[in-house]
């Protein structure tokens, strides 16, 4: 059978075409997030700052791409995430949201507040949010416990799906004093427990729990029925796993972090990379305990 004129027409510069065939998987949605986390089925998530990348992550199968203020250190070289602005995030969501758009992708957009954008208030973080929703973010995500927890339970009472962020948070790693596993010894881990209930009380359907003890972080995501843990750097024991999508391309321009695997390697190209990872994490491959977490 002959190829449709979108599916073959060429397009200049490596854009997207028009249009392509209708997906083969359903939209995904909160039901079905919740759905494979209680029949224990693994959550894919990785980044994506631009629509091709969103897009290829999509045909690789990934559940969930997250538009993240990684994008400081990774698309404007900052020290940090600290200086993104709202305004970047907007752009970049925009972008991944097009891009999932044209190719009639079906992953589910997460897009991160970053500093600044929701700490004032929580009518600032309602503003903020609204903007990223209104770019095409299913739903938003913030870092921290403690305070946060009313600014989640104002956002997810008005609509809006929130993400949140314990462990190593980036937003305030000068605070924290550098990239260091958090959660170490009884009150530390006892702390971000109690943190982790609240959010998940408050509405939190999901929670990255970034560079935290294995342990801890599996004995955690037992104990979160109604909202599931996305591990980075926190184990195989957490209900899904998060990556910078250029870290596991190799194409860190730094150190690459231990909870990072490159799955380029042994790969022929970029889609076959990522189709890699989304097989590592459904089978419970990556990460591997040993490698790639404390």
């Amino acid at each position: 059978m002959p190829s449709t004129p979108a599916a073959s027409a060429a397009t200049p510069y490596g854009t997207l075409p028009p249009a392509s065939a209708p997906a083969q998987r359903k939209p995904l949605s909160l039901p079905r997030l919740a759905d494979m986390h209680a029949r224990g089925e693994k959550i894919t998530m990785l980044t994506a700052y631009d629509a091709t990348f969103a897009a290829m992550a999509d045909a690789a199968g990934v559940e969930c791409i997250l538009v993240g203020d990684s994008l400081g250190m990774v698309c404007q070289g900052l020290h940090s995430t600290v200086g993104v602005t709202l305004e970047t995030m907007r752009y970049h969501t925009e972008s991944v949201f097009r891009g999932l758009h044209r190719v009639q992708g079906t992953a589910w957009l997460i897009a991160d507040l970053p500093f600044g954008s929701y700490h004032e208030s929580r009518e600032q973080a309602l503003r903020s949010a609204s903007v990223l929703m209104q770019a095409g973010a299913h739903m938003v995500k913030l870092e921290g416990g403690g305070w946060t927890t009313d600014t989640v339970r104002f956002l997810v009472e008005r609509g809006i799906p929130v993400c949140a962020h314990l462990g190593l948070t980036p937003q305030t790693v000068h605070a924290l004093g550098g990239y260091r596993v958090q959660g170490k010894g009884d009150e530390a881990a006892a702390r971000l427990k109690r943190e982790a209930h609240a959010l998940q009380d408050a509405g939190a359907a999901m929670l990255v729990l970034e560079m935290v003890p294995a342990a801890l972080a599996a004995e955690l995501t037992g104990e979160l029925k109604h909202c599931a843990t996305i591990g980075i750097g926190a184990g195989r024991g957490t209900a899904g796993q998060v990556l910078v999508l250029h870290d596991m391309l190799g194409m860190n321009l730094g150190k690459m972090a231990k909870f990072v695997r490159n799955f380029m390697q042994g790969a022929d190209g970029i889609a076959p990379a990522i189709e890699a990872y989304v097989r590592a994490v459904k089978d419970g491959s990556f990460p591997d305990d040993r490698l790639h977490a404390w």
